[in-house]
């Protein structure tokens, strides 16, 4: 499995609307960050799926190892 790469090391903000399902970028790998575009295809990392409860900004993580996925946990200040 492959390990995942730093697309950045801050967080996505988001304005995600309530019931909407996003598709978190868990490889590092896509162009469309933070959301999944495929690129992860044969790497054994997979999109984690994130269902807004309400609308509301909220911060995908950028970095890929925060222990919060798919939200940051401020795990990029220590990179």
């Amino acid at each position: 499995m492959a390990e995942p790469i730093i697309a950045q090391k801050m967080p996505y903000k988001i304005s995600a609307e309530a019931g909407k399902t996003y598709y978190w970028c868990a490889c590092g790998r896509s162009a469309k960050q933070p959301f999944c575009d495929g690129s992860h295809k044969d790497t054994g990392l997979e999109p984690l799926a994130y269902k807004a409860e309400e609308t509301k900004d909220i911060y995908f993580c950028g970095c890929k190892a925060t222990s919060g996925k798919p939200l940051c946990d401020g795990s990029h200040s220590k990179l």
